[in-house]
């Protein structure tokens, strides 16, 4: 700083111009002062800078000792902080570790309270769903209330879910009940009337009035008891009664809860579909008409004309083994309305010819029985043929009338074009129904009469045996 001030006087020195030089001693003298001053001040000044420079030092000495203080116990405190940041650290991960956890059970417990909520409100529509479909509710009013303020949005109270389970049971136990109880029903007449009700569990109802008995139908619309359209059979009816009486143990139930009985009211008899079946089947039930009057015909025919041959034969073998010849010949007279006696009376009367006479006697006996015993059973054979063809025939028919129908209107309503199809084989149905029972019929006269032809020879064949067992005896 010093050497600084001293180039600077010089420097100012030679700057003095040369029209001064006369004054150079003087300027000397001046200029030696003034560098005394400025070296003094300099020196003054160097002086106060080393002081100042002690003073900084002292102080630098001062603060360092301080701040080295400072920096150790900084550390120290960086140390401590440290530890707490590795403490802090360890907390925070066992708090994250703690917070997922509880995250998860948050979650899982909120999975679990939709779920539940989900499965109540669904077992509350269900139970509407059971309460609105059973007959129960048809005798107990205002049923399962409560569930309407079980809404979506809240969640249910462990007083609902109590409720519902004490519900739930009560339908339980009424499904296992028979019950006989006084109630409103809607008979047949549409009116609301009071009636004495047998309830069996959740399956059939039926109702007892003064003037008539039958079942009942539940409405879940409007959960009441409607009388069945339809009065079920007289034997059912009977059935029923019984059991309500306590005579028997069995009774007459639609498992289906109504499915069975609805079926009943629109279940139509051979007698009420007849009419349905059009013009083709009149001559249908002509010729069950004419059937039936030739099996009646042919049976008692066959009844007269039969007999218990081998009671007779017995009879008749005693006469000819002691040559009873008179009351042979009464014996057949007496029974000549038969089959048998009838064809051995013409035999009798040639006892004295050849076996091959008698033989050929019995044999054109028998051959002249048989057409009366065969009568009308080639007709029968043919009205069993022709009653199925008949069906057939109404069958096709009604099909065209219904395909004529097709044509002008289209296929829009199934039910008008299955009720034209139900109806054109109504036809073949009543066709086949004549048929069947004519063809069993012909079956059996059938084998009747070749039973009956059968008896004819072997009781002729043993006649002449018997006869010529005694001649040559």
């Amino acid at each position: 700083m010093f050497r600084l001030l001293i180039w600077a006087l010089f420097f100012m020195v030679s700057l003095i111009p040369n029209s001064y030089a006369k004054d150079m001693r003087l300027d000397v003298i001046n200029a030696e002062k003034q560098k005394n001053i400025l070296i003094q001040k300099a020196l003054d000044t160097e002086n106060q800078a080393k002081k100042d420079s002690l003073a900084r030092h002292q102080k630098i000495v001062s603060d360092r000792s301080a701040l080295l203080k400072a920096i150790k116990k900084l550390k120290n405190q960086n140390k401590q902080i440290k530890k707490d940041i590795i403490n802090l650290d360890t907390n925070i991960s066992n708090l994250k570790q703690s917070e997922k956890s509880l995250q998860d059970d948050l979650a899982e417990n909120e999975n679990v309270n939709k779920e539940l909520s989900g499965y109540i409100h669904h077992s509350v529509k269900s139970m509407k769903s059971l309460f609105n479909q059973s007959i129960q509710s048809a005798l107990i009013k205002n049923r399962g209330a409560f569930l309407t303020s079980m809404t979506e949005n809240q969640f249910p109270s462990m007083d609902n879910i109590q409720a519902m389970v004490d519900d739930l049971f009560h339908e339980i136990q009424l499904s296992g009940e028979v019950k006989r109880t006084k109630g409103l029903i809607v008979d047949r007449e549409g009116k609301e009337i009071n009636a004495n009700i047998l309830i069996l569990g959740n399956f059939t109802a039926m109702y007892t009035l003064p003037t008539e008995s039958g079942f009942l139908l539940y409405s879940n619309q409007s959960n009441r008891l409607f009388a069945l359209s339809k009065l079920p059979k007289k034997r059912i009816i009977a059935k029923n009664q019984s059991y309500i009486q306590g005579k028997t143990d069995d009774i007459y139930m639609d498992i289906s809860k109504g499915g069975a009985l609805r079926q009943l009211t629109h279940a139509l008899s051979l007698w009420d579909q007849i009419p349905k079946g059009g013009p083709i089947v009149w001559p249908i039930i002509a010729i069950l008409g004419l059937a039936i009057l030739i099996v009646l015909e042919r049976i008692i025919f066959i009844a007269r004309k039969h007999i218990n041959t081998n009671t007779f034969m017995q009879k008749l073998a005693q006469y000819i083994h002691q040559e009873q010849w008179d009351d042979c010949i009464q014996l057949l007279k007496k029974k000549n309305q038969k089959l048998v006696p009838k064809i051995l009376e013409r035999a009798i009367a040639l006892r004295n010819k050849s076996r091959e006479d008698m033989e050929n006697v019995l044999q054109e006996a028998i051959l002249a029985e048989i057409p009366r015993l065969e009568r009308f059973l080639s007709t029968l054979g043919m009205l069993a043929a022709i009653a199925p063809l008949l069906g057939l025939l109404g069958t096709v028919t009604g099909m065209i009338n219904t395909f004529h129908v097709i044509t002008y209107y289209g296929t829009g309503d199934p039910r008008m074009m299955s009720g034209g199809i139900s109806e054109a084989l109504v036809t073949t149905m009543l066709g086949l129904s004549v048929a069947i029972p004519i063809m069993l019929a012909h079956t059996l006269l059938t084998r009747k009469i070749e039973n009956e032809i059968g008896q004819m020879e072997e009781k002729a064949v043993s006649f002449v045996n018997m006869i010529f067992k005694t001649r040559s005896c």
